[in-house]
């Protein structure tokens, strides 16, 4: 059985360590962990690893945030993958700083990666980790916010929330979203 499991960025080194790319971060944590490594492919850096018997495709795509549906998409085709086994990883304005909440389905709540996703896909209905930035701008400076470093406090909060993260997408591919959710969500 195999996963595509999507974390959403930015490449460059101008957008490393922004909040926009805490999508990147924990893909990243996520192949370290399962003890994986990166390659440049098409559309994306992509990394396969192992969990429980179950195949992970693990994508980081190159064709920034704006144009994220291409990759996954691609990938999605590429690897004949259910939607049902994508997981979408991905920055959160409306969650506070840390704050995990995996769903089912939804709207693109405003993120320019989700609303290319969608589009892509054709559908709405497909599982995403959202992962909490706060909300701490000025009425119009919300993309200097998302595209900003993180602070000295968040950094301090990002570790472990970033290992929950990793977390929980083992537990989607161990035990199915309905379970996962029950088990983290609220938490």
């Amino acid at each position: 059985m195999k996963y595509l499991i999507a974390g959403l960025g930015n490449i460059g080194a101008e957008y490393a360590n922004t909040r926009h790319n805490i999508g990147f971060v924990v893909a990243n944590a996520l192949v370290e962990e399962l003890g994986g490594s990166f390659t440049t492919e098409r559309l994306a850096s992509v990394a396969r690893v192992k969990y429980r018997g179950k195949t992970l495709i693990v994508i980081k795509p190159a064709t920034y945030m704006n144009l994220s549906g291409k990759a996954v998409k691609y990938w999605l085709d590429k690897e004949k993958i259910p939607l049902s086994n994508l997981l979408v990883v991905l920055d959160d304005i409306a969650l506070d700083p840390g704050v995990l909440r995996m769903k089912k389905k939804g709207g693109d709540a405003g993120h320019n990666g989700l609303t290319d996703i969608i589009e892509k896909l054709g559908t709405n209905e497909f599982p995403r980790l959202r992962f909490g930035i706060g909300n701490n701008f000025a009425r119009g400076y919300q993309v200097d916010y998302v595209l900003g470093k993180w602070t000295p406090e968040e950094v301090k909060l990002l570790t472990p929330r970033v290992e929950k993260a990793v977390e929980m997408i083992k537990s989607f591919v161990a035990i199915g979203i309905d379970r996962t959710m029950n088990a983290y969500n609220n938490k």
